[in-house]
C-alpha cells in the first residue's frame, strides 16, 4: 500500500517526539489542546512530524512556547533543543504571554546559552486582568522581569481584535503602551502580537516613543502593510502559516518584504506549516518554513539563512 501524505514515518520524528503509550499523559495533552484551542492548538493529529532536512546555515526560532503543551508527547528542554540543533536551529526566544509563563521564560533563559527570553502581558490577557483590577500590578511584575540581562524583548504585546470585544479594546491598548514605554526605557526590541487589528496597531506605533527593534510577530499582514514595515524598518517574523495553501496575501507581502528586515519562527506548539497544518508544531519544523520562504523571495536558501541569522543578531543580540 502507498504512503498518504498524512502518514508519519516514525523513524524520521526526533525520538524524544515520539508518541507515549501512555493513557494519563494522552489525557494530560488533550485537556491541554482544548485549553488551548483559544491561540489555535491541534485538534485531530497529536502525532509530531517528521524531521526535515537541517539547513545549510543555522538559524533561531524567533518566537516559541516550550511550556505549552499541544500534543501526546512532554519534551523536556534539553531534548528540544537538541532536535532543532539537529536541523540546523541553534537557538530560540522563549516567549512569555502572562506572567507566570514570562518567568519561566526567564528561568530557561538563564538556563540554557542558546535560549533568551521575551516577557509580556498577552493583549487578550490585559483585558482579562483589567476587569479584574489585575493589570497594573501584573505589567510591574512584567518590568521587573525585563530588567534580567537575557531577556531581550517584550513580547507578545499588541492587539488582538478576534479574540476580545470592543469592551476590552482600551485595555489593550493601554497594555501595549506600557509594554512600549517598558521596552524603550529598558533598551529592548519589543514583539507585536497583532490579530485582526493592523491599523489600530500601526495607529499606537506611530504615536509612542519606540524601542530601536519592532517586530511584527507571526506577521499576518498583507503586502500594505509589508510596505509599512519596510518604510519604518519594523520586522516581520513569518512562521509556517505562510506555508499554507490560502495564504496569497501573506505571501504577498513576503515578496515585497525587505530581506533586512525579515525574521523566521515557529510559534509552536501551533501554526504547524504545510504539508502538516493542524499537527503540533516544534523549533525542529522552521527548516520547512525557512525553505519556503527563500523559494518565495527567489534566493539561495543558504544566502537566505545567513541574512536571517544577521537579522535575529540585530534585534536580540548575540545569545
Amino acid at each position: 500500500m502507498s504512503k498518504k501524505k498524512s502518514d508519519t514515518d516514525i523513524t524520521r520524528v526526533p525520538e524524544a517526539y515520539r508518541p507515549s503509550e501512555s493513557e494519563e499523559l494522552a489525557e494530560q495533552a488533550g485537556r491541554a489542546r482544548n485549553a488551548n484551542n483559544e491561540k489555535g492548538g491541534s485538534k485531530g493529529n497529536l502525532q509530531y512530524p517528521e524531521a526535515p532536512e537541517a539547513l545549510p546555515v543555522a538559524v533561531v526560532d524567533n518566537h516559541t512556547h516550550l511550556d505549552f503543551l499541544d500534543g501526546t508527547v512532554k519534551v523536556s528542554v534539553p531534548d528540544a533543543l537538541a532536535a532543532a540543533n539537529a536541523v540546523g536551529i541553534k537557538g530560540l526566544i522563549q516567549v512569555g504571554c502572562d506572567v507566570p509563563s514570562s518567568q519561566y521564560a526567564v528561568e530557561v533563559a538563564n538556563e540554557y546559552s542558546n535560549i533568551l527570553a521575551a516577557v509580556a502581558i498577552h493583549p487578550n490577557d490585559a483585558a482579562r486582568l483589567a476587569e479584574r483590577g489585575e493589570l497594573g500590578n501584573a505589567i510591574k511584575s512584567i518590568e521587573e522581569l525585563a530588567s534580567n540581562p537575557r531577556v531581550r524583548a517584550l513580547g507578545e504585546t499588541g492587539l488582538d481584535y478576534f479574540r476580545t470585544a470592543e469592551d476590552g479594546r482600551d485595555a489593550q491598548e493601554h497594555s501595549f503602551r506600557e509594554h512600549l514605554r517598558i521596552a524603550v526605557e529598558q533598551d529592548k526590541a519589543v514583539q507585536i502580537h497583532d490579530r485582526d487589528a493592523h491599523e489600530d496597531v500601526v495607529r499606537v506605533l506611530k504615536s509612542s516613543q519606540l524601542p530601536s527593534k519592532v517586530v511584527f510577530h507571526c506577521f499576518s499582514g498583507d503586502e500594505d502593510l509589508a510596505k509599512i514595515c519596510n518604510d519604518n524598518g519594523w520586522y516581520m517574523s513569518f512562521s509556517g502559516t505562510v506555508t499554507f495553501k490560502n495564504s496569497h496575501g501573506l505571501r504577498a507581502a513576503l515578496e515585497v518584504a525587505d530581506p533586512q528586515l525579515l525574521l523566521v519562527e515557529t510559534d509552536a506548539p501551533f501554526l504547524t506549516p504545510h504539508p502538516y497544518r493542524g499537527r503540533p508544531n516544534a523549533s525542529y519544523m522552521i527548516p520547512y518554513t525557512a525553505r519556503f520562504m527563500a523559494q518565495t523571495k527567489g534566493v539561495d536558501l543558504a544566502e537566505f539563512c545567513t541574512q536571517i541569522d544577521a537579522n535575529t543578531r540585530e534585534v536580540y543580540g548575540e545569545f
